[in-house]
């Protein structure tokens, strides 16, 4: 793999009730002091007149949907020999600044993908809830409920460069072979207090948020389509094509499409493609509700691809941007796109959406090992490039099990993770998959999740025990749950296992 990234998504939770806390503005300027020690400059992004991310040479450190969820994106770092423990350090760093700074508000991280107690109601997702523009068009104008994600419904994201010429492919086989991530990264048993019978509830958000939608296109672009993508083409014409309706773009060159305040909704709620064939389109602009004429360019089709809801998603940047003549024509040509993009010096990489967020906590520690559990947050993204780095055996993989079959595992990692037979079966292949594509030297960085198929011992398993031991009031076994799974910082565990080779 030439390049290797990270999208680590943490619930933040009061430090003494377990609570759901939303960090305050003083946070990002702990953060940057933080950085700013380490000899990182950051730039400050803001939207609606709040700062909701930090800006740096090693990612950005931010907010997901609300201020009680951060995110921090991490790299892209050299893959290849050294590449895991390139971006293995790059998170261990960026895990101990956004401790330390929640530790001056008197919060901290909580090792669950979804903070087990806490209320979704209208109110509280007015005052948790990022100033994203994108979010105001989200609900108000396709109907989305997005406030069913306000409770940090968090995942661990690996990002992988591919080939563009194996793009397609390789997002099949990471698609199809998501319901073993899915199990052996579970974690969020719990919502409102209560358990939800499932053990990865996080991934209940689709179909709920989407239940809503003016539009039918979303819920079913949150859905693995029935058949392998034949090519690029293939992939982006179920996305932008006929039957969808495309999301607001900007009114200018800026891509940043959550935070972005200039941007448009165009009017008669086109496709992208039949956007993109117009010579120009009439919309409203976002916020002002000024009309305006957008000017269809490839700039727009590079910022919609966040759209596909999916388990894992192709993301690319363009080096130079194409005609939109040409663009349209590449999309209907087998192979088509690739080629475009690869002439246009284009970039792509898979960005795998479904483990749920998983980081060390004291109890993981003594049960699994300081070795294992040292590993925990990057097993993800060594089982990404494991799978991409033996791309035509995963595909075999894929084969071997059938597209429908893996389809129809997916509902019961959700619910039962591990303890489903198939699943079960199914991770364990994708491991020695996963295992055989890395260097002899990163191998190891396996030996959590191994260690938990092994055992069948999830995070979510160890919640469900936890909060069923729990006893008293809901406040009462909130804390207890909390004070156990509260993520330890980097420093308690580097000398441990493998991290100590990188302090």
């Amino acid at each position: 793999m030439k390049k290797l990234g990270l999208e680590m998504e943490m619930v933040v939770a009061d430090g003494e009730t377990g609570a759901s806390h939303c960090v305050r503005q003083g946070y990002f300027q702990a953060l940057a002091r933080r950085k700013a020690a380490r000899g990182q400059a950051t730039q400050a992004k803001q939207a609606g007149g709040r700062v909701v991310a930090l800006l740096g040479t090693h990612g950005e450190s931010g907010l997901d949907n609300a201020f009680n969820h951060l995110e921090s994106a991490l790299g892209p770092v050299p893959g290849g020999p050294g590449g895991l423990a390139r971006l293995q350090a790059r998170m261990r760093d960026e895990l101990a600044d956004v401790i330390d700074a929640l530790g001056e508000e008197g919060a901290v991280l909580l090792n669950v993908s979804e903070h087990p107690d806490c209320p979704l109601d209208e109110a509280f997702y007015r005052a948790a809830r990022a100033p994203k523009p994108i979010y105001d068009y989200w609900v108000g104008q396709r109907g989305w409920s997005h406030r069913v994600g306000i409770d940090a419904k968090a995942q661990n994201g690996p990002t992988t460069s591919v080939p563009l010429h194996q793009a397609a492919q390789a997002l099949n086989v990471v698609l199809a072979l998501a319901p073993a991530s899915i199990a052996l990264f579970a974690n969020s048993p719990l919502e409102g207090g209560r358990a939800t019978g499932l053990k990865e509830n996080r991934l209940s958000i689709w179909p709920r948020m989407f239940a809503t939608s003016r539009h039918a296109c979303d819920e079913r672009l949150s859905r693995t389509p029935g058949q392998p993508y034949a090519d690029l083409g293939d992939y982006f014409r179920r996305a932008y094509g006929p039957g969808t309706v495309m999301h607001t773009v900007p009114c200018g060159q800026d891509g940043d499409y959550k935070a972005s305040a200039r941007t448009a909704r165009a009017h008669g709620d086109p496709s992208l493609l039949e956007f993109l064939a117009a010579p120009q389109w009439q919309g409203t602009a976002c916020g002002s509700g000024q009309a305006v004429t957008l000017r269809p360019s490839a700039a727009h089709f590079e910022h919609m691809q966040f759209s596909p809801f999916l388990d894992a998603r192709f993301r690319f940047r363009f080096g130079t941007l194409p005609e939109v003549p040409a663009l349209l024509r590449a999309l209907q040509a087998p192979q088509g796109l690739e080629a475009l993009m690869a002439a246009h010096g284009a970039e792509g990489y898979i960005e795998g959406r479904m483990p749920g967020a998983n980081f060390v906590d004291a109890a993981l520690l003594q049960e699994a090992g300081p070795e294992r559990a040292a590993h925990v947050t990057l097993s993800a993204a060594a089982i990404q490039a494991g799978l991409l780095a033996r791309l035509d055996d995963a595909q075999a993989l894929v084969r071997q099990w059938g597209w429908q079959r893996l389809l129809g595992l997916r509902q019961a990692a959700i619910a039962q993770a591990l303890h489903a037979p198939e699943v079960h079966a199914l991770a364990g292949e994708v491991l020695a998959v996963a295992a055989q594509g890395l260097d002899a030297q990163d191998r190891h960085r396996l030996d959590y999740v191994r260690w938990v198929w092994e055992n069948r011992r999830t995070g979510a398993d160890r919640t469900l025990e936890c909060w069923s031991a729990s006893r008293g009031t809901p406040a009462q076994r909130l804390r207890a749950l909390a004070a156990q799974r509260t993520v330890l910082h980097p420093r308690l565990w580097a000398a441990c296992g493998e991290a100590m080779e990188l302090g």
